[in-house]
């Protein structure tokens, strides 16, 4: 009878074991997958960094390096807003499901991206403190939830809301580059970059942060890393109140020099 219960115990842990093992490679292989896109979606962007500097050999590397940056931007726009409102799950409804091929797809691009970008930001040292712990966040975020395999939409999502305002902060950039910034097409720029910002991080991503929060589903790090980036757009914030406060001020200034002119000129015509 010992001999017998020996056996069967021996037998229940050996089937628990092969099990687990079963359970656990589909899931190595899809890691595998995964670095392996992350690896060739990254060769993608530096190989499409080099054709531009090829191409554009009389721009500097930061020009080029924001249009891989404005590409990738309309690129995770276009593909998380189909995620979002077409395939879904709908973000602020279902935080914390498990991840889509789709989904996937989105963060394994984006982190092809973000991996670039860190690399020739911290090579030609263009970048603050600020940019660069948002792209660590934004590396971290994606690696944790493809290795979770759940919160794909969430992670989506704040790509959506994080990269919509980045073609037009490109497109203030060009501007100034091209010596077009001071025209009325910079102005619009600005006003619809700092709507937008203030729509889509601040109030669209709070009550994201608030759906996560309140659902039971997110894992405690993913809602960790909602409440980080969220802070993080605060301290961006800051300083787009600081330089919308500055821009509204030389805006007044130039209102004034103007009605001066205007006046003085009229003055000189009645004389004459």
């Amino acid at each position: 009878m010992l001999k017998e219960a020996v056996v069967a115990t021996t037998t229940g842990v050996a089937h628990d074991v092969n099990e687990e093992t079963a359970i656990c490679a589909p899931q190595e292989e899809k890691m595998a997958l995964v670095v392996v896109g992350a690896l060739l979606c990254l060769s993608c962007w530096v190989s499409l960094y080099f054709i531009l500097c090829n191409i554009n050999a009389s721009r500097s590397y930061e020009w080029n390096c924001r249009l891989v940056t404005l590409v990738h931007g309309i690129l995770a726009v276009c593909i998380t807003s189909y995620i979002g409102y077409v395939d879904g799950p709908w973000p602020f409804t279902y935080p914390g499901t498990i991840n889509t091929p789709l989904q996937i797809s989105a963060m394994v691009v984006s982190l092809g991206y973000f991996i670039f970008d860190m690399a020739w930001c911290v090579y030609y040292r263009t970048e603050g403190p600020i940019m660069l712990a948002h792209h660590t966040m934004s590396i971290l975020g994606i690696l944790l939830t493809l290795w979770l395999g759940e919160s794909g939409i969430e992670s989506c999502a704040v790509l959506f809301g994080s990269e919509i305002t980045n073609p037009l902060l490109q497109a203030r950039w060009f501007l100034k580059q091209t010596g077009h910034y001071g025209t009325l097409l910079g102005d619009v720029v600005d006003v619809l970059f700092v709507l937008l910002f203030v729509t889509m991080r601040i109030f669209v991503g709070g009550t994201m942060l608030y759906c996560e929060l309140i659902s039971p589903r997110p894992r405690f790090f993913i809602k960790c890393g909602g409440v980080a980036m969220y802070a993080l757009s605060w301290v961006f914030m800051v300083d787009i109140v600081q330089f919308a406060i500055r821009k509204s001020k030389s805006w007044n200034k130039q209102k004034r020099v103007q009605q001066k002119t205007v006046a003085a000129n009229g003055h000189e015509g009645k004389k004459d």
